[in-house]
């Protein structure tokens, strides 16, 4: 498939990028991708492995992180949580062959901004990338149908008086976030609500999303609901 698209000039490329992955092929791919996308080559940075992506990010600021999981000296995860205390603003996107539950989990956990497929085409790896640099925190929907699966199949765990510990802990503040959510709040008005800047209220929601493995509202809301989490 042709890896030019029409970029919206809303969209802003946040640069630079940094693509940790360690297959040529899919190097080539997500490069291609990315130069459609309007971006200039010498603003993309590659990395093969753990040690040589530690050593980029600690050279400069990196805006924009494609991360595969399978690295030939570690796990990607390494990467992300490492990349995420050293700077907690990164928007960081996993784009990985794997699928399982576990894989997934982990990544969002250790600070993955969102989740894709590479088996996905180029215009939806695409249309996350975008997603990700317009705020958003992308979910690959296999994934998202996935764990949305895990979570119904399990009717008496989320109805048990220890429901809750089947989801990662908020934090206070995440807590009165998701609730505000909940009642219909946007962003710019839960800011206002809570005397915070909108960027920390977007960035407490992307840690919900998270730490729910979700990619909208209206999931987050959902799950929160049936884990008892949110009124």
């Amino acid at each position: 498939m042709d890896s030019h698209f029409p970029v919206s000039p809303s969209l802003l490329l946040a640069a630079p990028v940094l693509v940790v992955e360690d297959d040529p092929t899919v190097t080539q791919r997500l490069c291609a991708l990315l130069l459609g996308m309007g971006y200039d080559a010498s603003a993309l940075l590659w990395a093969q492995s753990v040690q040589e992506a530690r050593h980029l990010y600690l050279q400069e600021p990196i805006a924009l992180a494609l991360v595969d999981l399978g690295l030939p000296d570690g796990s990607g995860n390494t990467v992300i949580t490492e990349m995420r205390a050293h700077d907690p603003a990164l928007m960081i996107l996993v784009i990985s062959a794997w699928s399982t539950e576990e894989a997934i989990l982990g990544a969002l956990r250790a600070g993955a901004t969102g989740y894709l497929l590479k088996e996905r085409d180029d215009l939806e790896l695409r249309l996350g990338i975008a997603s990700t640099l317009r705020g958003g925190a992308p979910i690959d929907p296999f994934i998202a149908k996935r764990l949305m699966q895990e979570f119904s199949s399990a009717p008496a765990a989320a109805s048990s008086p220890d429901s809750e510990t089947a989801l990662p802990t908020l934090s206070a503040r995440e807590h009165e976030i998701l609730q505000l959510v909940a009642e219909g709040m946007t962003n710019r008005e839960i800011a206002e609500h809570l005397h915070l800047s909108r960027y920390t209220v977007e960035c407490h929601v992307k840690k919900i999303y998270q730490k729910l493995a979700v990619s909208s509202r209206t999931r987050a809301i959902h799950l929160a609901r049936q884990h008892g989490l949110i009124d």
